[in-house]
């Protein structure tokens, strides 16, 4: 069975009708399956009973299914299904915006269209608006939350984005016609535990043995912690301070995730962030078959993953100090500038017990302040490039928001250094590395490679290079 791009998605189909039959994993998260004769709605791999063809609708969203009054399955939650990387540019970037509390006249503003032209995306591409989608997100992380842990309802509210557990009531019942009563199982805890754990599944496959050596041969002692079955890091979340730890369950098809967090209120983003940094939402089978277009006479290496970084200033000072040397001597090129100018791991003026035990995940990554005002001497590298360095640290301090592309105005940033910062720090999916010295490699050990016919997903055939070196 062939997976769809999802920018083709036939909701309403016979390919829909195969994969939930199938309970095909590979469409998790892609389209929701309504019942019309009981108002639930599922996800493809529902175990339950598969209803006949004539008694079910199918939509692209799940907060599509709520709007049109159907509440979620208690058996599949829909809650807990992998995400799905929008087709529209438009709605990708201000997906993240709502996730973090924005208001739609602030996402409006900082994408630079009108309040009407991005409800029409919305509409679009998922079928709701963007303030009933955001709210239905807050209203999926809390239903999840009821599920996974034992945390106080009070405190599911307030992390999932509400500003009173009135507010949350009202709006959980509403959108999901179902109480948070009804969805709990388990008693609730006095006192909210020090970290949280929850279970963040993808779409197979997803080939973890490759993306794991990826992040162990760069991972920076203190800030990152990487192994054969798990990976963690330190980043911030609206300038509150952060860790995770993400353990691989193949079986599952998910990570098991112990995540820390300095502001509780900032959950939504950190999930979000933990999702984008491990790419779990991205559809792997439609990728590989692009791939594999412009790879024809080539084995390819299926499911690869596209590591992201916290921010596109990480991805950016990477870059350049990646430039020209060998992977491991950028590592100890990052390694001195984390240990040197990063922030230690505190929250509330203390680093969390766990962290302070297993000492891995201790510092974070330097802010673009510290790096603008540092002369850097401590680098052992060329005074030209340590300049470039606080250039383009400067202005990400005075412009936190500002694209990569932006970049090329400042004097020793070229366009090597700004195509990998937005593969890896704007989660770009269509960069083509051409001049990159791994690629090129690669390219001269393979009989033919059309990237034209990798679009959108340039990107994947980039990592799919480097993977062949390997």
């Amino acid at each position: 069975m062939t997976v769809p791009n999802s920018q083709s998605l036939p909701v309403a189909s016979a390919l829909c009708q195969a994969a939930r039959l199938a309970r095909d994993a590979r469409f998790d998260g892609l389209f929701y399956t309504a019942v019309l004769s009981t108002g639930i709605y599922c996800r493809p791999i529902c175990p339950a009973r598969a209803p006949k063809e004539d008694n079910v609708r199918y939509f692209a969203s799940a907060a599509a299914c709520a709007q049109a009054g159907y509440r979620p399955c208690l058996r599949c939650r829909p809650d807990a299904a992998p995400g799905s990387r929008p087709a529209s540019p438009i709605v990708a970037e201000a997906l993240p915006l709502l996730n973090a509390g924005q208001s739609l006249a602030a996402v409006s503003e900082a994408l630079g269209i009108s309040d009407r032209h991005l409800r029409q995306c919305f509409h679009g591409e998922l079928g709701v608006a963007p303030k009933q989608y955001q709210l239905y997100q807050r209203c999926l992380l809390a239903k999840q939350l009821l599920h996974q842990t034992d945390w106080p309802v009070t405190d599911i509210a307030f992390a999932s984005g509400f500003h009173s557990v009135r507010r949350f009531n009202d709006c959980f019942k509403a959108q999901l016609q179902l109480t948070p009563t009804q969805v709990r199982q388990r008693e609730a805890c006095v006192e909210k535990p020090v970290t949280l754990t929850l279970k963040l599944t993808y779409r197979p496959p997803y080939n973890w043995p490759w993306v794991s050596a990826f992040l162990q041969a760069r991972a920076i002692d203190g800030l990152e912690s990487a192994g054969a079955n798990h990976y963690g890091r330190c980043f911030t979340v609206a300038d509150a301070a952060a860790w995770f730890m993400a353990r691989h369950d193949s079986e599952a098809c998910a990570f098991q995730v112990t995540l820390w967090l300095a502001d509780w209120r900032q959950l939504t983003s950190a999930v979000s962030a933990i999702r984008r940094m491990l790419d779990l939402d991205s559809n792997s089978a439609a990728i590989d078959a692009a791939v594999q277009a412009a790879l024809p006479n080539a084995a390819i290496n299926n499911g690869l993953r596209l590591p992201q970084f916290p921010s596109v200033f990480e991805a950016g000072i990477r870059a350049v100090l990646g430039q020209q040397v060998s992977v491991k001597a950028a590592r100890t090129l990052v390694t001195q500038l984390v240990h040197t100018l990063g922030p230690p791991l505190a929250g509330d003026g203390q680093a969390p017990p766990e962290t302070a035990r297993a000492g891995e995940l201790r510092v974070g990554f330097p802010s673009p302040a510290a790096v603008a005002d540092h002369d850097l001497a401590f680098l052992k590298m060329p005074g030209q490039r340590r300049e470039t360095l606080r250039r383009l640290a400067a202005f990400c301090a005075a412009s936190p928001h500002a694209r990569a592309d932006n970049w090329l105005a400042l004097k020793g940033i070229g366009p090597w250094t700004v195509d990998y910062a937005r593969m890896r720090g704007e989660a770009a999916t269509d960069i083509w590395l051409a001049g990159d010295l791994g690629v090129k490699q690669a390219l001269a050990a393979l009989a033919r490679v059309e990237h034209e016919a990798c679009r959108p997903w340039r990107s994947y055939l980039t990592i799919q290079m480097w993977s062949q070196l390997t």
